[in-house]
């Protein structure tokens, strides 16, 4: 059993640490399903901690629902493969699940049957598959990531795009080849959680910048970099997870000025904008020279489609593929050729709009059951970001909702470097296996948080919306 690392005083609260540390060794697989977690005081005088902490850092990772606490018995570690659908153990009670982000189920599963009948056909398109191949990826495979990401206003040049396993695969791929431990990484100061993970990982400092409704500011875009002499920047300038802005053209330009002048390299996300039907053109765009995009297919159709596509300038394409060589050799090519049939027959596009239709549908039961409240959303993303009012503080909020059967994000699982974590959730509607479990899941929430029965009539036109 590996133990988590000393927690460092200079940084987040040691509860943090303690449960990031836990966290990522659970998902890694280090902490087996049902594995018991040490007691809190053996856990507390291994870290040199008091048993509140531990306590607190248990806590948070029951509100990821990576362990369940039953009471007399202690804290385990539950099953991230059922986690969203049955409960671990018998005599435990499944949450509505408005916390993880994961694709609403569609047409998915239909396409993968036809596709792999078509590719069946084919032994000029399957022998390949079971060969070594470029650690960039197959040549036709590039050229359809080339065209997906000329919807983001790259250049569609297949020869500046890589085949990856994923967002996360890329973002692992270009750090190992950009940083060094001890570098630092700017980033909002509300981020995605897998970078966090990373960067840990690698001995490498996030430093979280402040936002506004747009995301980054360029004046502390600018102060952060003289200060810090950071070279890297992570962002996500459209359908920002968790606080749902999307920065405007003259804030991208004012961003992008910004990373040429001070010579930064930008790893830009653009993984919930794949969504869009018609989304702004990439940051990266402005600054091809210095600039990653990272693209993946998890949240607009299915987690276990594991293709991503990375695009950068020549000299560092070339790198990133020597560190993809060295940590597996290649992507699998098999998902890529599902994938990019999926893309050139037009049925990628087809399922992500089915995807941003059940969207849509959620997101009008979503603000019809949180009406009078204080929410921000976006088109085409299935979150809300929820500030929460006096005196609800996030961890009493989260913690009473998963009393009452369901589970949310709160803004520590988002906080980057030392920025501390405002008093907010995130509500992500399409984990939900249905419209009527989101609806129960909703009610609960705003009967948590106004303290009143909230339960009423559907509108006759959700009713016949179909999941």
């Amino acid at each position: 059993m590996t133990t988590p690392s000393q927690p460092d005083p200079a940084s987040k609260p040691k509860y943090q640490t303690i449960a990031d540390d836990l966290a990522q060794a659970i998902v890694n697989g280090q902490f087996g399903p049902g594995e018991k977690l040490p007691p809190h005081r053996v856990m507390a005088k291994r870290l040199g901690v008091t048993p509140r902490t531990v306590s607190r850092a248990y806590a948070s990772l029951e509100r990821q629902a990576l362990a369940l606490a039953r009471v007399g018995d202690g804290t385990y570690v539950r099953n991230l493969q059922t986690r969203h659908s049955e409960p671990e153990r018998e005599g435990a009670s499944a949450l509505i699940d408005l916390a993880h982000n994961v694709a609403i189920r569609t047409d998915e599963q239909q396409a993968l049957r036809d596709t792999l009948t078509h590719l069946g056909r084919s032994d000029l398109r399957t022998a390949p598959l079971l060969d070594y191949q470029p650690e960039a990826g197959m040549r036709h495979h590039r050229l359809a990531g080339a065209n997906w990401l000329k919807r983001f206003g790259t250049r569609g040049d297949w020869q500046r795009v890589m085949v990856t396993h994923g967002a996360q695969h890329a973002l692992a791929a270009v750090l190992r080849t950009v940083a060094r431990p001890g570098d630092t990484i700017l980033t909002e100061s509300l981020s995605y959680s897998g970078l966090m993970a990373l960067s840990r990982s690698m001995r490498l400092q996030v430093i979280g910048l402040p936002m506004d409704d747009e995301g980054l500011l360029p004046d502390a875009l600018a102060h952060a970099v003289r200060t810090y002499g950071s070279k890297m920047l992570y962002c996500t300038p459209s359908l920002h997870s968790p606080t749902t802005g999307t920065m405007s053209i003259t804030r991208r330009e004012a961003i992008a000025a910004v990373v040429r002048s001070e010579g930064l390299l930008l790893m830009e996300d653009v993984v919930h904008a794949a969504a869009q039907a018609q989304p702004l053109p990439a940051l990266a765009s402005l600054v091809p020279e210095q600039a990653f995009v990272i693209a993946s297919f998890s949240k607009v159709m299915a987690p276990g489609l594991r293709v991503g596509y990375l695009e950068a300038s020549p000299q560092w394409l070339d790198k990133v593929a020597a560190s993809i060589r060295a940590d597996c050799w290649m992507v699998a090519p098999l998902m890529p050729e599902i994938l990019t049939h999926w893309i050139d027959s037009g049925v990628a596009e087809h399922l992500i709009g089915l995807q941003r239709q059940r969207i849509a549908e959620r997101l009008a039961l979503a603000r019809r059951c949180l009406q009078g409240c204080s929410l921000r959303w976006a088109h085409d993303l299935p979150h809300l970001y929820l500030p929460l009012p006096e005196p609800w503080q996030a961890d009493s909020f989260a913690k009473t909702l998963s009393q009452a059967g369901v589970q949310v994000r709160t803004m520590e699982h988002f906080a980057a470097g030392r920025t501390p974590a405002p008093p907010a959730v995130r509500i992500s509607l399409n984990a939900a296996s249905s419209r009527e479990q989101l609806r129960d899941g909703l009610r609960a929430v705003a009967r948590v948080l106004h303290g009143a029965d909230t339960d009423q009539p559907a509108d006759p036109g959700m009713d016949t919306m179909a999941d």
